[in-house]
This record gives C-alpha cells, structure tokens and sequence, in this order.
C-alpha cells in the first residue's frame, strides 16, 4: 500500500529547544508546520534537572521549559509528531521530500534541528550491560537505584549535575574522570561539597563485570598505573555526545566532528534547508543560542516562502 503524501510549508526536524522556538515561530506566522522527533521531545534537555542559565529563571527543570514550550508551539498550531520515525530525506529537490514510516512529506522549507545523543561507553561489555548496569538518562532510570552503588562517568557540566541529582537515590556515588573537571566552578563546588560523591579524577574504568547485570567494575588510576576493582550497581555514562546526522551526510557539507556546515542566519547549502541548534557547526552550544537559532531559521523560512509564492 502506497504511503499517504501530505504538502507542508515547513517540516521541523527534531523538537529540542531549537525545533520547537521555530515551530512556536513558524505556527505564529500561520505557517503549516510540522514537527518530527525520531526520540523524546526536549532531547538532551528533557532530563535536566535543573537549569540555572536560562533567561528568566532562578531555576527551571528541563522538563518544564521543554513542556510550555511545546505547548506555545502547539498553540500556535505547529503539530509535533514523535512516533513515525524519518526513513530518508531527499533535501535538494523542490518541495523536499521526508520520508518516514508511516507518510510521505512534501515540504517547501526544511529546519534540521536534529540535536545530540549521549557518546557510548567505549567499552566491548557495553551490549551486554546496556540497561542492565549501563545508563545513559540519570531522569528516567536514576530511580532503580535505590539505596545501590552508583558510578557517574564524565566531567563536564552534565556529569556533575547527574552525580548530584543521583545523590538523591544513593548514600554512595564515585565520580570517574580521565582527567579533570571541564565543568563551571560553580557546578564543581556544588560536587565537593556533597558528602556522597567520591571523586576520582584521573581515572579511567577499563572493564565491567558481572552475570546478568553490572556487579563491579575496573579502573585504572592513570597516575599510579594500578588497577582496581570497586563494586557497583550502576553506571551513568554522560561523556560527550555526537551529532544526529546520519540522515543528511549524503545530501548536506558536514563538519570533521559531524555537524551541519551553516552561517549564523542558519542557512546550509541548499536554498529552503537550515541547521539549528547544536546540530550546526558553531563555536558555542548552549540552550540560549539553540532558542536564537530557531528563530533565526524559522523567521528566515517565512521571508523565503513569501518571496517564493509572491
């Protein structure tokens, strides 16, 4: 059976911070706009637990602003549809083409706002463990670790706010880094501070162990030389992400770390195609300049369709 083809003026790939300021933008405008999100709505934001950086806000848990924003959005008339996963797009025909399990969409401009997935741990175990002991969202399976023993991976702001959140379950967490803290001081401090975290930088874990789910864990102190083994229930991997581009390497310039190539007005290559948010190459990455950048792409897609249709 023939899939259903469905004309839109913009399709909004991904519904991050990004995706969902163009589709609040784009709905505005009385645009007939779509958003598709292969994951969770929020990406990487979703799980944050709480934000302390954002513009009007003292503090604000990822799931909330993700929440009313995509409730502007839809109010707005943008529909946000996170359940057909895309299959193949097809960027630099006119309308451009988005294929996804379900449907066939047409459409006359093309935001990606695609965003991040957490790094894997580079580990031959990691199959085996994953969701078993291994975890990459400290939100949605902090929980099964109450009262266990906890390892955060990771050194950046992400990592030490996942440690500090999973204190909440556990009386005992060590904090595993290779080298040292990339995290903002005032997020380290909040981490030294917290009797439960032991912090072990300079470290590396090298093996998992366990039967049918993680029991312990080797690390290697980079400085000693000398390896050992501690137990653990659980480990929280945040060391890093990498960009959702798969989909578009055949049809877009790529960066060396995998991003889209696109100017500060988030325009790529291709007329009627844009890249927002950190899915765009770009020196700085944060949630403000995620919100800038879909408005930038959406407020840019209205002009170009309104000098395309006249």
């Amino acid at each position: 059976m023939a899939k259903e083809k469905i004309h839109k003026d913009i399709v909004i790939i991904g519904a991050g911070m990004a995706g969902l300021t163009a589709a609040m933008y784009a709905g505005r405008m009385n645009l007939d706009t779509l958003v598709l999100e292969n994951g969770l709505v929020g990406g990487q934001i979703a799980n944050a637990t709480g934000i302390e950086n954002y513009p009007g806000f003292i503090s604000v848990k990822g799931s909330d602003l993700i929440g009313t924003l995509q409730k502007q959005a839809e109010n707005f008339g943008a529909v946000i549809d996170e359940f057909d996963t895309i299959q193949k797009v097809t960027l630099r025909e006119n309308p451009k083409i988005i294929e996804t399990e379900e449907k066939i969409y047409l459409a006359d401009v093309v935001i990606i706002a695609s965003g991040m997935n957490r790094r894997k741990l580079p580990l031959a175990e990691e199959k085996k463990f994953a969701g078993r002991g291994v975890h990459y969202c400290e939100l949605c399976d902090g929980h099964m670790y109450q009262n266990k023993i906890i390892a955060v991976m990771g050194g950046g702001n992400a990592a030490l706010d996942a440690a500090n959140f999973l204190t909440k379950y556990t009386d005992k967490l060590y904090l595993i880094h290779r080298s040292n803290f990339r995290a903002d001081e005032v997020t380290q401090q909040k981490v030294r501070q917290n009797p439960k975290i032991e912090i072990m930088l300079q470290t590396e874990i090298t093996a998992l162990h366990g039967d049918k789910k993680l029991e312990n864990i080797d690390i290697l102190d980079k400085n000693s030389g000398v390896t050992k083994s501690i137990a653990v229930d659980g480990i929280f991997v945040n060391i890093g992400v990498v960009p959702n581009t798969d989909l578009f390497k055949d049809e877009l310039k790529l960066s060396e770390s995998g991003r889209i190539i696109a100017g500060e007005n988030c325009k790529t290559e291709i007329e009627g195609v844009f890249a927002a948010g950190d899915v765009r190459e770009k020196e700085i990455r944060q949630l403000t300049t995620a919100a800038a950048d879909g408005t930038t792409a959406a407020l840019l897609a209205e002009k170009l369709l309104r000098n395309f249709r006249g």
